[in-house]
C-alpha cells in the first residue's frame, strides 16, 4: 500500500474512534445529570420513609454513578489516545511531504568541532536527526543522537543493528503504540546523573533503626489498645494518647521526608510511563539477536521491569495520600504511614537500584533502533548496504541524498576500490561538487548506524568519517579561517600517524590562502594522505589538481561536473563524469550580473 495511503487511512480510523468516543462521552455524562436528578427526586419523597429510605436511595444511585464515573475516565483516556494517534498519522503525512518540523531537529547536539556532523547536517533544522527522529522520550533521542555522532567500525555491529532494524520495520503496531503513548504522556526530560545520585545516596530511614521499629509497633500498639477499649478493659483514652504521640513524631518528619521526595520527584515520576513503554516491549515477540538481547535487559529478580517500574510508582503515589488532611490523621496517628512509605521506597532502591540505569539505558536504545524501523518503513526505495571486511571499499550505485525530495534527486555513482586511494573532484560553481560530498557522507553515517540508505546498492568498509566541507573563522578563539582549516587537516594527520582506519571527505583544501601557495599545498597534503594509506574524496575549483591522477595513476582518479552554456544559459546536469571539468562559470554569472570583466 502506498504510504501516505496507508496514514490517511490509519488517521481516518483514528478520527472515527474519537468521534466514537466522544458520543459515548456525551451519553454518560448525560445518565450521570440524570441519575443525580432521579437521586434528589427520590430523596424528596422517600425521606418521610426515615434513614431505610435515605439508604435505599442512596445505594440504587450512588452506585450507578460511581461506575459511570468509572467510565467516564475511562472514556477520558481513550479520547486522549486517538487524539494523539490522529497527531501522529498527521505528522507522518506531513513529514512524507517534506515537511518534518513537528520532528525535534538535536540542534542542541551541533558541535563545530565534530568530525562529521557539522558539515553533513546531522542536527538541526531539516537535518538527517530530524528526518529520523520518532523518538517519544528524551533518553531514545539522547541515544539516536550519540549514535549519529560515533557511528560503529565493527562489521558485526552494524549487521546486528540492520537484522533488528529489519525486524522492526514489519512491526508497525508496536512503533506506533510505542511513539503514541511516549506523546499521551510527554514528560519532563530525564537526566540520568540525577537517577544515578539517587540510587548513590546514603539510605536516611532505614539506616536509623528506630524509624523501622517505631514502623513495626505503630499498628500493632494501636490495634491492642483499640482491641482493650472497645472491650472496656482500659479507657479509650489509651488509644487516643497513642494516636497523638505517633501523630507528634510524624509532624516532626513533614519537612525532611518532603525534601527528599521533591529532590528526586521529577525523575522518578516518569517511570510509570517508562513501565507502559516496556511493558509493550515485553509483550512482543522479538527474534533478531539484537532485540531479544535488550528484551533480556527488561527482567529482573524474576518479573517483568514494568511490574517493578510500577511498583515505584504506586509507592510514591501511597505517599501522597498524606496530603489529605483526614488521611493524614488516620494514616500517621494509626501506622506511622509517611515513614513506613519512605522505608518502603529505600528498599525498592536497594533491591533494583543497581539495575536501573540499564533499564533505562535500554529503553533508550529501543526507542531510537525503533525510530530507524519507522525511517525504514517510510522508505521501502532504500536498500541495506553491504558491509566488508575488506579496507577500504566504497562502491555505490544509483545513490541520492536522502535529505533531497525524491523529484529533485539526481543520483550518481562513486567507487573506491581499494587503500590507498582518492577521487578528486572538480567542477565549476552550483554544479553540485558540495551536495554529492554530502550524499556520499550522509549515506555513510546511515550505513554505520545499521540504516538503510538512498542507493539502489552500497558496499562499504566502517572506517571512521572525517570531513572538512564548511570550516569557519572564531571570533572568540582569535582563530582565522585558514587556521581553523589547518587545525581539522592536522587532526586528519595525526590520526593516520596512529595507524587510525578513516574515511576522509574535503572540500576545496586551502581555500583560505592564495592560488599559488593553495596548489602547493594541496599537492603535499594529497601525496602525504596516500602515503599513509588515506582513502577519500576531495572537491576542487583547482583544475591543476587533476594532474595527481598523472603521478599516482593507481591512487587517483579525476570526476567532475560539468556546467553547459548555450545560448547564454547557464544550465547543470548534476550527473558525475570522468575527468577533468572543462567550463568554468564564475566569469559568466558575473557579467549576467552587470559586472565589467576585462580580458
Amino acid at each position: 500500500m502506498e504510504l501516505k495511503k496507508y496514514y490517511q487511512q490509519r488517521k481516518e480510523e483514528a478520527e472515527s474512534k474519537f468521534e466514537a468516543v466522544k458520543k459515548e462521552i456525551r451519553k454518560v455524562s448525560a445518565c450521570r445529570v440524570l441519575i443525580f436528578i432521579i437521586g434528589c427526586i427520590s430523596m424528596f419523597y422517600l425521606y418521610p420513609y426515615g434513614v431505610w429510605g435515605i439508604c435505599c436511595i442512596i445505594a440504587c444511585t450512588t452506585i450507578p454513578f460511581l461506575l459511570l464515573m468509572k467510565r467516564h475516565n475511562y472514556l477520558f483516556q481513550n479520547k486522549d489516545w486517538w487524539r494523539a494517534c490522529i497527531t501522529h498519522y498527521q505528522e507522518e503525512i506531513d513529514a512524507l511531504q517534506g515537511n518534518v518540523s513537528s520532528y525535534e531537529d538535536g540542534k542542541e547536539y551541533m558541535d563545530s568541532d565534530h568530525p562529521y556532523t557539522l558539515d553533513l547536517d546531522i542536527f538541526g533544522p531539516r537535518s538527517l536527526f530530524q528526518t529520523i527522529n520518532r523518538t517519544c522520550t528524551p533518553l531514545g533521542k539522547a541515544t539516536l543522537a550519540a549514535w549519529l555522532k560515533d557511528h560503529l567500525r565493527k562489521k558485526a555491529l552494524i549487521e546486528d543493528k540492520q537484522e533488528a532494524i529489519k525486524e522492526l520495520t514489519n512491526h508497525n503496531e508496536l512503533r506506533e503504540k510505542f511513539r503514541i503513548t511516549g506523546l499521551l504522556f510527554k514528560e519532563r526530560e530525564t537526566n540520568f546523573k540525577d537517577i544515578d545520585d539517587w540510587i548513590k545516596s546514603p539510605d536516611y530511614f532505614s539506616t536509623r533503626r528506630w524509624y523501622q521499629w517505631t514502623v513495626w509497633i505503630a499498628p500493632r500498639i494501636n490495634s491492642i489498645l483499640l482491641i482493650l477499649g472497645v472491650l472496656d478493659i482500659i479507657p479509650m483514652n489509651y488509644i487516643g494518647f497513642s494516636f497523638g504521640c505517633f501523630l507528634v513524631i510524624s509532624l516532626g518528619l513533614v519537612k525532611k521526608i518532603t525534601l527528599i521526595r521533591n529532590e528526586y520527584e521529577k525523575q522518578l515520576i516518569t517511570f510509570s510511563t517508562y513501565a507502559q513503554l516496556i511493558q509493550l516491549i515485553e509483550n512482543e515477540k522479538l527474534q533478531s539477536p539484537l532485540l531479544v538481547k535488550w528484551k533480556e535487559h527488561f527482567k529482573s529478580h524474576g518479573q517483568p521491569v514494568s511490574t517493578v517500574l510500577s511498583l515505584l510508582t504506586k509507592e510514591l503515589d501511597r505517599l501522597d495520600l498524606r496530603n489529605n488532611q483526614l488521611l493524614y490523621f488516620l494514616l500517621e496517628g494509626g501506622l506511622f504511614w509517611q515513614v513506613r512509605q519512605m522505608l518502603r521506597i529505600e528498599q525498592w532502591k536497594q533491591t533494583y537500584g543497581k539495575n536501573l540505569h540499564l533499564w533505562l539505558s535500554t529503553l533508550g536504545e529501543m526507542d531510537a533502533i525503533m525510530s530507524i524501523g519507522t525511517f525504514a518503513f517510510n522508505h521501502p526505495d532504500y536498500t541495506y548496504p553491504i558491509i566488508s571486511n575488506k579496507p577500504f571499499i566504497f562502491e555505490s550505485k544509483g545513490m541520492g541524498h536522502p535529505l533531497m525530495p525524491v523529484a529533485q534527486c539526481v543520483r550518481n555513482d562513486a567507487s573506491i576500490p581499494y587503500q590507498p586511494y582518492f577521487i578528486i573532484i572538480t567542477g565549476a560553481n552550483m554544479a553540485g561538487k558540495s551536495t554529492y560530498l554530502r550524499t556520499i557522507g550522509c549515506n555513510y553515517v546511515l550505513a554505520c548506524i545499521g540504516a538503510p540508505v538512498c542507493c539502489e546498492s552500497l558496499k562499504i568498509y566502517p572506517a571512521q568519517l572525517m570531513t572538512s566541507l564548511r570550516t569557519s573563522d572564531s571570533l572568540s578563539n582569535n582563530e582565522s579561517y585558514f587556521f581553523a582549516e589547518l587545525k581539522r587537516l592536522k587532526q586528519i594527520i595525526d590520526r593516520l600517524n596512529k595507524k587510525e582506519e578513516m574515511f576522509i571527505i574535503l572540500d576545496e583544501i586551502l581555500k583560505g590562502t592564495n592560488s599559488k601557495d593553495k596548489q602547493k599545498g594541496s599537492f603535499s597534503l594529497i601525496k602525504q594522505l596516500i602515503s599513509l594509506k588515506a582513502n577519500g574524496i576531495i572537491a576542487t575549483h583547482d583544475l591543476v589538481l587533476g594532474e595527481l591522477a598523472e603521478y599516482f595513476p593507481h591512487e587517483i582518479k579525476n570526476y567532475c561536473f560539468e556546467a553547459d552554456i548555450q545560448e547564454n544559459e547557464l544550465t547543470f546536469s548534476y550527473k558525475l563524469k570522468e575527468g577533468i571539468a572543462q567550463n568554468m562559470n564564475a566569469c559568466f554569472l558575473m557579467g549576467k550580473m552587470g559586472l565589467i570583466i576585462n580580458d
